[in-house]
């Protein structure tokens, strides 16, 4: 029987698939929200558990409906407001807000299929907060919102230990936002701040201005030089593991060049791509990665001699892949998205390697 985090990935997978086809909102409904209720274990069907057009009768204002209310016990604890998936949910908080705030229900689930909103009244008490304190992404499904989810998992929903977390969720996702945002393009009173610690001179409009790029290399570098040190111990340590002499020596060689070495968001997001497409042929834990001066090689158990394929990813983009007369063979990417479409190549590489 597959697991919550398998179903959840194959529904994110399925999203993908078939979104282009969804144009309605009670499509979105049918083909997206209730499976992904389902994975949750509620029986969506069933409408004294998950009742559809669920009263949320606002003050004087009434015939208010929410699109669903998940039911424990005979009292409302979820209220989910659908939208059609290609709606852009940052328009629609208000009309669950006024849901909310009529209720006696502890969170509420703002979702386009795709993306799922989860807000409960952290700021003032019955009184749904304005940001969530969780979002779910199908699109950009990872194990941290899996592991997440399965608290709201129908048989071990726990509201008191999920609003026990909430608080501590939602503002390191801000943090974490934040930082995004700065790594992306730095604001003039984050640059501020750093000068404050480092620049002695006066900070005029015009040095700000000056420093904006700096801070923004210096992030990234900063990001990319702690990723290429872990990665370098990981090596060290797997290099004790491996009695291959061959193996040893070109770990020894990496290790040798590797402040020559620089690894690059793309080739983390790449490497991120190639894993989800091979999750489910086996364990994540098994695809590793070795950057080298050339080209980032994408490995099975960290064995060079495994490999899965080789990303070039300069100003021109390729990936390549092994071919059966132990040759190799190269496949030109406009994206990094591009990847997806040598899906079945790479399942099939992987499987003569288990």
């Amino acid at each position: 029987m597959m697991e919550i985090k398998e179903k959840l990935y194959a529904l994110s997978e399925r999203v993908e698939k078939i979104i282009d086809q969804i144009k309605t909102e009670e499509g979105t409904k049918q083909s997206l929200i209730l499976p992904f209720f389902q994975i949750l274990g509620y029986d969506v069907f069933n409408p004294l558990e998950f009742c559809p057009e669920f009263d949320a009768d606002y003050g004087i204002k009434k015939g208010e409906k929410v699109d669903y209310a998940i039911i424990i016990d005979g009292e409302p604890i979820i209220l989910v407001e659908a939208k059609a998936c290609n709606d852009n949910l940052d328009k629609h908080g208000a009309q669950l807000f006024r849901y909310f705030n009529s209720s006696k229900a502890k969170f509420g689930v703002l979702t386009n299929g795709i993306k799922y909103r989860f807000f409960t009244d952290l700021d003032e008490t019955n009184k749904m907060d304005l940001k969530p304190f969780f979002e779910v992404d199908l699109l950009n499904l990872n194990d941290t919102q899996v592991s997440y989810l399965k608290n709201f998992e129908r048989d071990s929903l726990d509201v008191n230990s999920i609003l026990s977390t909430a608080e501590e969720l939602k503002y390191s996702n801000l943090i974490k936002d934040f930082l995004k945002q700065q790594l992306a393009s730095p604001s003039e009173d984050f640059a501020n701040y750093i000068l404050s610690h480092i620049y002695e001179g006066r900070k005029t409009a015009t040095v700000v201005e000056k420093f904006l790029p700096i801070v923004k290399r210096a992030f990234n570098q900063l990001i990319t030089e702690t990723l290429s040190t872990k990665f370098a111990e990981t090596l060290k340590g797997d290099a004790k593991l491996h009695n291959d002499s061959d193996d040893v020596k070109e770990e020894i060689a990496t290790d040798t060049n590797i402040n020559k070495i620089n690894t690059t968001s793309d080739e983390l997001e790449g490497f991120a791509i190639i894993k989800s497409i091979l999750r489910t042929t086996i364990d994540p834990n098994d695809i590793t990665y070795k950057d080298t001066e050339t080209y980032f090689g994408i490995l099975y158990k960290n064995n060079t001699r495994k490999w899965i394929c080789r990303l070039y990813l300069g100003s021109k983009k390729s990936i390549v892949l092994p071919a059966d007369d132990k040759g190799q063979e190269r496949y030109y990417l406009e994206t990094l998205n591009d990847i997806y479409n040598y899906e079945e190549q790479l399942k099939s590489i992987v499987e003569k390697f288990k």
